[in-house]
């Protein structure tokens, strides 16, 4: 699907969000939640994205995954909500376990950093 679009703004997310939400009812599972999370966020705006992602909250196989909160900083960026971004960034790469990830994770919180006064 993200392949067949000439660009990144021509991704049809819809189509992509209607396939994601036939794997969840086939292959339901944490990482399909967490990537409808992400369609849904395209389709429906980041806050729905949120709510979508905030159901994993409690599940344990989420638990030693960077991944839940590298999203919700991603999400929570789109959001306009740079502060809370910043946290799940941060407990991203504190929880991942891939040098490279860490790397992007932190200069992505980096980037979201208030200046000071």
């Amino acid at each position: 699907m993200h392949d067949e679009a000439p660009t990144a703004a021509q991704t049809d997310w819809p189509q992509i969000l209607a396939l994601y939400d036939v794997l969840a009812h086939v292959s339901p599972g944490p990482l399909v939640t967490l990537s409808r999370a992400v369609a849904v966020a395209m389709v429906h705006g980041p806050r729905a994205g949120l709510a979508v992602a905030g159901t994993l909250d409690a599940d344990e196989r989420m638990a030693h995954t960077h991944r839940l909160e590298a999203v919700r900083g991603h999400l929570l960026e789109r959001a306009g909500e740079p502060a809370a971004a910043r946290a799940a960034y941060l407990e991203a790469a504190r929880i991942t376990a891939s040098e490279p990830e860490r790397r992007y994770l932190t200069l992505r919180a980096a980037a979201l950093r208030t200046p000071e006064r």
